[in-house]
């Protein structure tokens, strides 16, 4: 994987004047900031990931560029860095806030549409100050932004009327899983491919059949790192005794993919080492998911990426520890190579 990593550059503000980006460039960093959401600065990726939003539901796609759009354009407005805004490292957590407020509120009404504009400016916002308080400690930021934003405007909305369509509220008591663990060749076939299309919070094999081609346009490096960390997913999973649904609808393995992306390749170099480090990381958010579930579950909020940020964050921490990962401390910039 090369360029900068994203899903996880600090925000922060540039000195310089706040020249508009021409439109041809706004649109390249638009894509790159879809593109971002699995760490790729680019635009082709960007481009695959739009049409594989649209093949989800033409509003899925809507929202996904609008948002990354919004979250851009608010970016270069408020001053932030060209260079970041460029690379599309201000657009994918608007893209996903967008994503997933339409997921949790319903995309079809105007409600949602306004709610979900504004919630991409607020989270360029949310991404500076994280970029702020973690960049000292050289972490990034990650998805954390959409997942604080997202989080707390989905727990909130049943409290408004204007804004919420969905009848009861989604908050519930955490309960055991229940249902057959067995896996059948249809069920690790689906779980494979919509455990990518659940990065953007969409459910279809189909969806995830085209990231999953947006990967391998991108980089075949990030692809292969981005299945075997499915795989472990699923595998752990499956291990634990999770019920064959939630392997099969791909909730199982889409942390797991992000975990390994930025484990290997994306903030620590692609080696050996790093991508059995990555690996015991999709374990590990893995198994995680169902306590992030369990504790969200009072409030309604879904789980988004909540595990892979968790999990990313502290093995990210401990790597500058182990000198044979060759963790740095120079700010959250990628590893190249």
């Amino acid at each position: 994987m090369t360029g900068t990593a994203g899903a996880g550059g600090a925000g922060g503000a540039g000195g310089d004047a706040v020249p508009p980006l021409r439109p041809r460039e706004f649109a390249a960093a638009v894509l790159r900031g879809q593109g971002q959401v699995t760490f790729l600065p680019s635009v082709a990726a960007g481009g695959v990931f739009c049409l594989a939003l649209t093949a989800a539901g033409w509003e899925y796609g809507l929202y996904g560029l609008a948002g990354t759009a919004v979250g851009t354009g608010a970016a270069r407005l408020l001053g932030a860095d060209r260079d970041r805004v460029s690379l599309g490292l201000e657009g994918f957590n608007a893209c996903l806030t967008a994503l997933g407020l339409a997921a949790v509120l319903g995309p079809r009404h105007f409600s949602t549409a306004l709610l979900a504009l504004a919630g991409c400016g607020v989270v360029t916002v949310v991404t500076a100050a994280a970029g702020h308080l973690l960049g000292p400690l050289g972490l990034p930021s990650l998805t954390l932004p959409f997942c604080l934003t997202a989080s707390a405007t989905a727990a909130a909305a049943p409290g408004f009327r204007r804004i919420w369509h969905q009848g009861e509220t989604l908050a519930a008591p955490p309960r055991p899983a229940t249902g057959p663990t067995g896996l059948g060749p249809d069920d690790l076939a689906r779980g494979f491919l919509s455990g990518f299309a659940e990065i953007f919070l969409a459910p279809q094999w189909h969806v995830g059949a085209l990231l999953l081609l947006g990967l391998l346009v991108a980089s075949r490096r990030a692809a292969a790192v981005a299945c075997l960390g499915n795989a472990a997913g699923m595998a752990t999973a499956w291990a634990l005794g999770a019920p064959a649904a939630g392997i099969a609808d791909g909730t199982a393995g889409y942390n797991a993919v992000l975990v390994a992306l930025a484990l290997c390749g994306g903030f620590l170099p692609a080696r050996a080492a790093t991508l059995a480090y990555a690996l015991v990381g999709a374990a590990v958010a893995t198994a995680a998911g169902p306590a992030v579930a369990a504790l969200l579950a009072p409030s309604g909020g879904p789980v988004f990426t909540w595990p892979f940020v968790l999990t990313t964050l502290v093995f990210l921490a401990a790597a500058t520890s182990f000198p044979r990962l060759g963790a740095h401390r120079r700010g959250v910039g990628p590893a190249v190579g």
